[in-house]
C-alpha cells in the first residue's frame, strides 16, 4: 500500500506503477496472474494487459484475498520478505502482521514462506537488454571521469569535485547511481572519509596524495558503479613512489584473482576469499568490507554478496554465482603509504564459462597534471 512512500523493491518488477490501498499480486505456478486491488485502481492495473484476473474491492481486501486463496488452494505462499536480501524484503512489519491477522483460522497462515529465491533469480539474472543499459551507463561514467581529469587541479575541494559531477549529471538529465549526498564518494588524502563518506569543503587536492572517486550514474533505469584513483605528483616526481605502485599492483592482482575464481555455481564467499588472501599475502591489512555486489536497477541490487561469511551479510555470501549476474569487484587499501585511500571497482558480467569485463580495467596509478 502507498508504494510511493514505502518503496517496495519488488513492485517495479511485476507492476510498474504505484498503488494506494492494500493490494495483492498473485503469480501462480500455472501462469495465473491475479491482481486484487482497491476500486478506482483496477482500471489502471488492467490497462497494462499483464494480469489475467483483476479483482476490485471496496470495503476491505480480506474477503477477496481469502476467496482467491481458497480457490487456488496453494501448498506454499511465497511473500516478499527476507532476512538477508534487502531487495526481496518489501513487506513491512505492519503489513506482515496484517496478513497474519487476515489468514488466522485458515490453513494458509502456516504456508507462508519467503519469496527471496524467486525474487533473487528474477532480479539478478540480467537480460541482454539490461546488460546493454549498464554498458551505456558505464560509457557515460567513463566520459565524466575523462572530463574530470582535464579539470582537476591542486586546491580543488572535495565538495567542488562532487559539484562538478552533479552538474554534469544534471546537464544530461540523469541521476546518480545512489544517494546524491555521497555520489561521488571523494577522497583526496589521508584525512578524507573513506567508505560511504561525504565530501568535505575543508579538504582539497594536494600534491603527493591520491585522488580517489567512487561514482556511478543511473541511465534508462540501470546503474554503473566504478572506482578510480590518480596521483598528483610533488616536486620532480615523474612516476608515483614505489610504495604506491606496489599497493596499486596488489589491488589489481586481488581483483584479477577474484575474477579467475568467478564461475557459475561457485559460492560468492569463495570469490571474496581469493581476493582477500591476495591482499593479506602481500602484507597489507584486511579490508573491512565485501569484495563485490550485484548491480542493476540499483547500484546495490540485492542477491548474492561477494563477501566473507560475516553475520553482517547474512546468507548472501553462500549464494552461488549465476549466469547473467552483473557484479562489482572492488577493494582497496586504507591510507596507502600515508598518501590516502586507493581502491578500484570494476563491473563484470557472468557468462557460461566465467566473466566478461564490462568496465575497461584500471591497472596502474595515472598521474594528474
Amino acid at each position: 500500500r502507498e508504494t510511493t512512500e514505502t518503496g517496495d523493491p519488488v513492485l517495479p518488477l511485476i507492476l510498474g506503477q504505484a498503488v494506494t490501498w492494500h493490494s495483492a499480486f498473485i503469480l501462480t505456478r500455472t501462469g495465473d496472474r491475479i491482481a486484487i486491488v482497491g476500486k478506482y485502481e483496477d482500471e489502471a492495473v488492467a490497462s497494462s494487459g499483464a494480469w489475467t484476473t483483476i479483482v476490485p474491492y471496496v470495503q476491505g481486501i480480506r474477503e477477496p484475498l481469502l476467496d482467491t486463496l481458497n480457490e487456488l488452494a496453494p501448498q506454499k505462499i511465497a511473500v516478499n520478505y527476507s532476512q538477508d536480501d534487502v531487495k526481496a524484503d518489501g513487506l513491512s512489519a505492519g503489513m506482515w502482521m496484517l496478513l497474519q491477522e487476515y489468514l488466522q483460522g485458515t490453513p494458509h497462515v502456516d504456508r507462508l514462506i519467503s519469496a527471496s529465491e524467486i525474487i533473487r533469480a528474477l532480479r539478478s539474472r540480467k537480460t541482454a537488454t539490461e546488460v546493454q543499459r549498464m554498458r551505456d551507463a558505464i560509457a557515460v561514467t567513463d566520459e565524466l571521469f575523462a572530463m574530470f581529469i582535464e579539470r582537476v587541479h591542486e586546491g580543488m575541494s572535495e565538495t567542488d569535485i562532487a559539484r562538478f559531477f552533479h552538474d554534469e549529471v544534471d546537464h544530461r538529465g540523469l541521476d546518480t547511481a545512489w544517494e546524491r549526498s555521497h555520489c561521488p564518494i571523494v577522497t583526496t588524502g589521508p584525512h578524507s572519509m573513506i567508505g560511504h563518506g561525504l565530501p568535505s569543503a575543508d579538504l582539497a587536492v594536494t600534491r603527493g596524495n591520491i585522488v580517489h572517486l567512487d561514482f556511478g550514474v543511473r541511465m534508462n533505469g540501470y546503474c554503473s558503479d566504478i572506482q578510480r584513483g590518480w596521483y598528483l605528483p610533488k616536486g620532480n616526481e615523474a612516476v608515483p613512489p614505489d610504495e604506491l605502485r606496489r599497493g596499486v599492483e596488489t589491488v589489481v592482482q586481488a581483483i584479477t584473482a577474484a575474477a579467475e575464481v568467478m564461475k557459475p555455481g561457485v559460492p560468492c564467499w569463495q570469490v571474496d576469499a581469493a581476493a582477500r588472501q591476495t591482499v593479506l599475502d602481500a602484507g597489507y591489512p584486511e579490508y573491512q568490507h565485501a569484495t563485490g555486489h550485484n548491480v542493476g536497477r540499483a547500484a546495490h541490487d540485492g542477491g548474492g554478496t561477494i563477501g566473507p561469511r560475516w553475520p553482517r551479510y547474512g546468507r548472501t555470501p553462500e549464494y552461488p554465482i549465476e549466469v547473467g549476474n552483473v557484479y562489482t569487484l572492488e577493494l582497496g587499501i586504507d591510507n596507502l603509504a600515508g598518501h590516502g585511500y586507493f581502491g578500484l571497482e570494476e563491473m563484470v558480467h557472468v557468462t557460461d564459462t566465467g566473466i566478461e569485463w564490462l568496465t575497461q580495467r584500471q591497472t596502474d596509478l595515472p598521474m594528474l597534471g
